[in-house]
């Protein structure tokens, strides 16, 4: 059973109260912010007794001073929006360049900017926030939920859904930061990934998809037998060098949504982490753009010191009509979920 409690985290700039929550169910505890609905922490049983696996930070003040979307769930759409426009039933909406041309999760003020709502329904955390219509650009005024749910064999879900009352666009992801050395650690020496997925869509110099399909076969973007990140890392490619090393979204399918599956397997230091969703693509991440942020406990976050496995929508989908869409139509529920299950290595 989770045991779920609550604890002031401070108040934003601009004036809101922010509540950390803990759950803890068996040897597993997980921490929850209503700033950005994001993971803060996530304790595991491991060899010496217990570790935290997710990079974070110590205050509210950090969280609003980094850009890195640090244990996040971000929307309105994840990922990159090329162009920072897109057409919708003959109208144009254009959006915040965020990145370099591109919108990036959802804009200026994204949904890992938000103060969100939070109440127990029973053992899960659910979130909610309202985005308004035109909020970053974006039609319709949605609403959103998360929930958030943790058993004893350590398996953290994240439930999603939205409905619009209008036409719009929804990608919702988790940007949470995994070192399964702990959250200090610094380096992903002695961790192994697998990813199942046959191909990557490949991306321009701005990180935008340009709708090519490549397959991963003889490439560094073939995990699908466990490979060591920094392994894969040293290799020469020129979608590795675009990209500053692995930031690219692995197709898993072609639906809008499918069965819970898994998606990614990483192991080392003694543990095993299984990613499982319903979503069509995995961003698989190696935080090759953090520079330095001081986290938890004085933790040096640096590149590369830790992964992100961000199942989503594939990016840009609005602008490729042969990816899975991401319209959401009023009247409409969009869902998804997403599992991180970590337990020790057999």
């Amino acid at each position: 059973m989770t045991q779920w409690i609550s604890a002031p985290f401070g108040v934003t700039a601009a004036g809101e109260a922010v509540t950390c929550w803990t759950g803890r169910c068996g040897d597993y505890t997980v921490q929850v912010l209503t700033y950005g609905a994001a993971l803060r922490s996530f304790w595991v049983p491991a060899p010496e007794g217990s570790r935290d696996i997710l990079l974070g930070f110590d205050t509210l003040g950090d969280y609003e001073a980094q850009d890195k979307y640090m244990g996040a769930t971000v929307g309105r759409v994840a990922n990159r929006i090329g162009g920072a426009s897109f057409v919708l039933e003959g109208h144009t909406y254009p959006l915040a360049a965020n990145n370099g041309p591109n919108c990036l999760h959802g804009g200026m003020r994204g949904f890992d900017r938000a103060v969100w709502t939070a109440r127990l329904e029973g053992e899960e955390l659910l979130l909610t926030h309202h985005s308004p219509d035109g909020d970053e650009g974006f039609p319709g005024g949605l609403e959103v939920e998360v929930r958030y749910g943790l058993d004893e064999a350590g398996a953290l879900s994240i439930t999603y859904q939205a409905r619009s009352d209008r036409d719009t666009l929804c990608s919702l992801t988790n940007h949470s930061y995994f070192n399964l050395a702990g959250h200090g650690a610094g380096t992903l020496e002695g961790q192994s990934i697998c990813v199942h997925a046959d191909a990557i869509t490949v991306t321009d110099g701005d990180s935008t998809p340009t709708g090519e399909r490549l397959a991963v076969d003889g490439t560094p973007f073939d995990l699908r037998e466990s490979v060591p990140f920094l392994e894969g890392l040293a290799k020469d490619h020129p979608q590795l060098e675009l990209g500053r090393g692995y930031d690219h979204n692995f197709v898993l399918h072609d639906l809008p949504a499918g069965p819970l599956r898994t998606a990614a397997e990483v192991t080392g230091h003694g543990l095993h982490l299984t990613c499982r969703t319903t979503q069509p693509g995995l961003q698989l991440y190696t935080a090759n753009y953090l520079a330095g942020e001081r986290g938890k406990e004085g933790a040096v976050y640096g590149p590369r010191s830790a992964f992100c496995l961000e199942a989503q929508g594939w990016p840009d989908a609005i602008h490729h009509p042969d990816f899975p869409s991401i319209v959401l139509h009023r009247g409409e529920t969009y869902r998804q979920c997403t599992v991180y299950q970590v337990e020790k290595s057999r």
